[in-house]
C-alpha cells in the first residue's frame, strides 16, 4: 500500500473515521496500532513477523538493561538486541549481496563455486523500521531514555503506519510521550497536515515521476545513445527525482501523522541549498544523518581523537550510511564519495575557514551551486546498475559527446523545474514550508491546494513505487 494509490486514500479515510469515534485513548491506540499491521501486511503478511521480532526483542531487553546494575549483563543484553536487528537486516538486504560477493572474490583468485540460487526477499521498509525499533535499546543503555511503562505504546511507536517503510526514522523519546494522553489534531493541525499530505503526493506523482523519472530513466538507460548535455540533464533530473519522491513521501509522512495528531520531526529543510557537505548533511534526510552520527559517528570517537581519526570515522560512518541505503558496492562507493567530501571540506575549514572572501553572499551562493553539482556527481552511483554504466556515464560528462537523445522539450522541462527548486530551496533556506504557507494569504492557499488536486485527479501515475521502498 502506497500514499499514492487509491487503496491508501480508502484505508486513511476509514482509519479517520474510526478514529474520530467516541472512543477511550486506550481503544483509539490500538486501532492505529492494528491498521499498521495491516498497512504492512498489505505487500507481504508474513513479514509481519518480522516487526513482531525486532519489537519484542528491543522491548524486553530495554527493561531489562534498566533493571540490572551489572555492566557486563547490560552489554550482552544490548548485543541481543544489535544481533537481533542488524541480523535480520543483514540476512534480508545483505544476504544475496555478500554470498554475490563471496562468488566474484573466489572467482578473482580461480576458485569456481556455484552456490545454490538464493530467493531472499527484500522485506519492505526493514531498514528504517529496524533502525527506529532499535535506538530504543540504545537509548536505554546510554542512559537517555528510561523503559516505557507500557509495551503497546511502544509496539505502536514500531509500527505507526506514516512513517513506517519509508521514515522519518523517529525516536522513542519524542514519540512515546506523545502516548501519554489523548490526541486528536486540533483544526489548524488537520487542515496543515492534510496540506502536506496532498504537497507530498505532488512533489512525488508530478515533479518526481511525471517530470524528472522519465529523463533520468531515458538517459541511464541509454547512456550509448547520450551526448554530453545529455548526460548531465540526466543527473541533474535524477537529483530532483530523488529529492521529489523522498521529500514527497516524509511530508506525506508528516502530514498523515499531524492530522491525526502527533508531531513526527522534519525531514528534509531545504538540502540543495546547502553550502558545503556538511550542511547539506544537516539538511537532508535528517532522520538518518543524525542517527548515524548519534550511534555510529560519536560513539567510534567523533572528532575527539585527533584529525587522522576523524577522518577515518566520517568515512566508516558515510560508507556504513552508504550500505544502508543499497546491498551494492556502487552505493558504498556514494557514500565513500560523501565521506571524501566531508573530510575534504573539513580540511580546508580548518586553513581556509576564517577567510572573509568565502563569507560573501555571492561567494556562498556559487559555493552552494558546487556544492549541488558535486552532490549531484556522486548520484550517478546511486542510480547506476553496475560501476561500468556509472563510469561510462561520468566519462560522458566530462568528454564532449555531440549525440543527442532527449528532446528540446524534455530538456527545457527539466532545466525550468530544476532551476525552479534550487532558487526556490536558496530563497527559502533558513525558513520553512509552515513560514511560507503562513505569509500566503489563504485565498491563494486554496487555489493552490485545489489546484494541486486537479492536477493529480486527472493524473494516472499512481503505479511507481517510491525510490526508498527499495532501502
Amino acid at each position: 500500500m502506497i500514499f499514492n494509490s487509491l487503496t491508501f486514500i480508502c484505508f486513511f479515510i476509514i482509519v479517520h473515521l474510526v478514529y474520530a469515534l467516541p472512543l477511550s485513548w486506550e481503544k483509539r491506540k490500538i486501532h492505529l496500532w492494528l491498521s499498521s499491521y495491516i498497512f504492512y501486511a498489505a505487500w507481504n503478511p508474513p513479514f509481519v513477523l518480522l516487526l513482531w521480532i525486532s519489537t519484542l526483542i528491543d522491548w524486553f531487553a530495554g527493561k531489562n538493561i534498566a533493571r540490572t546494575s551489572s555492566r557486563h549483563k547490560k552489554r550482552i543484553l544490548l548485543l541481543i538486541s544489535l544481533a537481533t536487528n542488524l541480523g535480520l537486516l543483514g540476512y534480508f538486504k545483505y544476504g544475496t549481496f555478500l554470498l554475490e560477493s563471496f562468488v566474484s572474490l573466489s572467482e578473482a583468485v580461480g576458485i569456481h563455486y556455484q552456490p545454490a540460487v538464493s530467493h531472499i526477499v527484500l522485506p519492505v521498509g526493514i531498514s528504517f523500521y529496524t533502525f527506529q525499533s532499535l535506538s530504543y535499546s540504545l537509548d536505554i543503555y546510554r542512559g537517555k531514555l528510561k523503559p516505557w511503562p507500557k509495551f503497546t505504546d511502544f509496539a505502536f511507536f514500531v509500527t505507526f503506519f506514516p512513517q513506517l517503510v519509508a521514515g522519518p526514522i523517529v525516536r522513542a523519546a519524542d514519540f512515546l510521550p506523545q502516548c501519554r494522553v489523548s490526541r486528536r489534531a486540533t483544526s489548524y493541525q488537520m487542515g496543515w497536515g492534510l496540506t502536506l499530505l496532498v504537497l507530498g503526493l505532488f512533489e512525488k506523482v508530478i515533479l518526481a515521476d511525471t517530470i524528472m523519472a522519465p529523463v533520468a530513466d531515458m538517459v541511464f538507460s541509454n547512456s550509448d545513445l547520450s551526448g554530453t548535455a545529455d548526460a548531465w540533464l540526466g543527473v541533474f533530473a535524477f537529483s530532483g527525482q530523488v529529492f521529489f519522491d523522498f521529500s514527497g513521501y516524509s511530508l506525506c509522512a508528516i502530514g498523515a501523522a499531524l492530522s491525526l495528531g502527533f508531531v513526527l520531526p522534519d525531514n528534509f529543510r531545504f538540502p540543495y541549498a546547502a553550502v558545503g557537505f556538511s550542511d547539506f548533511w544537516r539538511r537532508w534526510h535528517i532522520s538518518l544523518s543524525s542517527w548515524l552520527r548519534d550511534y555510529l559517528y560519536i560513539p567510534l570517537g567523533g572528532n575527539r581523537k585527533g584529525e587522522l581519526r576523524t577522518y577515518i570515522n566520517l568515512m566508516i560512518t558515510m560508507l556504513l550510511g552508504g550500505l544502508w541505503h543499497g546491498a551494492a558496492w556502487t552505493f558504498v562507493a556514494w557514500g565513500g564519495l560523501h565521506g571524501l567530501y566531508l573530510s575534504v571540506e573539513r580540511y580546508l575549514l580548518k586553513h581556509l575557514g576564517d577567510v572573509e572572501f568565502f563569507r560573501k553572499r555571492i561567494v556562498q551562493g556559487m559555493l552552494g551551486l558546487l556544492t549541488f553539482i558535486l552532490v549531484s556527481i556522486t548520484y550517478v552511483f546511486f542510480r547506476a546498475q553496475d560501476f561500468p554504466d556509472a563510469f561510462h556515464l561520468l566519462t560522458l560528462m566530462f568528454s564532449t559527446g555531440e549525440l543527442q537523445l532527449l528532446s528540446f522539450s524534455q530538456s527545457l522541462q527539466v532545466a525550468v523545474t530544476l532551476g525552479l527548486l534550487l532558487v526556490g530551496q536558496w530563497l527559502l533556506r533558513d525558513s520553512s514550508l509552515e513560514a511560507l504557507a503562513t505569509a500566503v494569504p489563504p485565498a491563494v492557499r486554496v487555489v493552490l491546494i485545489a489546484g494541486a488536486l486537479v492536477t493529480l485527479s486527472l493524473h494516472r501515475g499512481g503505479d511507481r513505487a517510491f525510490i526508498y521502498f527499495q532501502f
